[in-house]
């Protein structure tokens, strides 16, 4: 779901850009007390524990690939605009580092996956279990449902704006100028993958740490990261999810394993390539595909060029160690930038 540079117009990307501001706004207003310098450590290992995650790709029907988002676990721990600064900041990082979704697009990336993602978990979570006990298997449950029906909604939303593109934005022929297939070929595209494999794993993932949490650390579950907690309770909460964290980077190249591309995430020369356009032409229901690049997909395509594209820096031989440097990277991008969010929020001190 990390629409890359060029498949969205230029209006596209603005007109999203235009709604997720006076989300990102109203979630900082929001999320400021979150980001008194003790609660930094809480916030930022969920931030960088979305940015991880993602970097864990499956294999999903029609050769291309995909992953869980995390938004829901953010969502029910620490509340929805929470979870829509903590996603949107790893998702900026993923842009502006590792080339990971564009900068053009990152207000649709977050959009969809930081605003939409959230709000949806969130509410279907707070009604399939009110009035249930923190310990209570019904929240378990509500859990997986929210993780399940967010990273759809989110894929939903995505296709769409694909879909769009041809019918709005064509030269005099009729070929797109950016994303190539219509909403009957990108709905169902987009969608099989995550109504069954990702899905899945976002609503496993989402219940899995929610009964986890459940057993070792409940206050994290009582009403947004326990904020009225002792600030020692929360420190030691914030340790035990770093390790956890730890241990999923050191697991991180794992990802690597899933073969094939996320759909609509091609770059501009795979629709040159006579093996990339079969695998694109296969993942797209056999729809024919433009004989080259769309005209706009092309001019921006090469936006942004970041340092560590695909998680690979250059100076890293080894991949798998390359994607743990940098997972390393991100998660410490992650914690600076909270930390600097903290300052202009009007805080001091240190995080302990």
């Amino acid at each position: 779901m990390h629409i890359p540079d060029g498949y969205l117009s230029p209006s596209t990307c603005a007109l999203a850009y235009a709604v997720a501001l006076p989300f990102w706004l109203v979630a900082y207003q929001r999320a400021k007390r979150l980001l008194h310098t003790r609660l930094v450590p809480l916030f930022a290992v969920f931030s960088a524990f979305c940015f991880v995650i993602m970097m864990f790709n499956l294999p999903l029907p029609g050769g291309t690939s995909g992953h869980a988002v995390g938004m829901a676990i953010v969502s029910i721990v620490l509340g929805p605009w929470a979870s829509i600064i903590a996603v949107s900041l790893a998702l900026l990082i993923q842009a502006l580092f590792f080339g990971d979704g564009g900068i053009s697009s990152f207000g649709a990336n977050s959009l969809n996956m930081a605003v939409v993602g959230s709000l949806v978990a969130w509410a279907v979570y707070r009604l399939l279990s009110a009035g249930a006990s923190l310990s209570s298997r019904r929240r378990v449950l509500a859990a997986g449902a929210a993780g399940y029906l967010a990273i759809n909604a989110a894929a939903l939303l995505t296709a769409i704006e694909f879909g769009v593109q041809p019918m709005l934005f064509h030269d005099a022929s009729g070929t797109p100028l950016y994303a190539p297939y219509p909403l009957s070929v990108a709905v169902p595209a987009m969608m099989i993958g995550h109504l069954s494999f990702a899905g899945m794993a976002e609503m496993l993932l989402t219940a899995g740490l929610v009964a986890y949490l459940q057993r070792s650390q409940p206050e994290l579950l009582a009403g947004q990261a326990g904020i009225g907690e002792q600030s020692g309770s929360r420190g030691r909460s914030a340790r035990q999810l770093w390790y956890g964290l730890a241990g999923l980077m050191i697991l991180s190249p794992l990802g690597l394993l899933a073969a094939g591309t996320a759909w609509g995430e091609w770059a501009a020369e795979d629709f040159a390539d006579p093996s990339s356009r079969q695998q694109i032409i296969q993942a797209s229901g056999l729809h024919a595909l433009p004989q080259a690049a769309p005209e706009g997909l092309a001019r921006l395509a090469g936006l942004w060029s970041a340092p560590f594209p695909d998680y690979a820096p250059a100076f890293i031989h080894s991949a798998g160690f390359g994607y743990v440097l940098s997972a390393l990277f991100g998660a410490g991008l992650i914690l600076l930038s909270l930390l600097l969010l903290s300052q202009l929020a009007g805080k001091r001190g240190l995080p302990q």
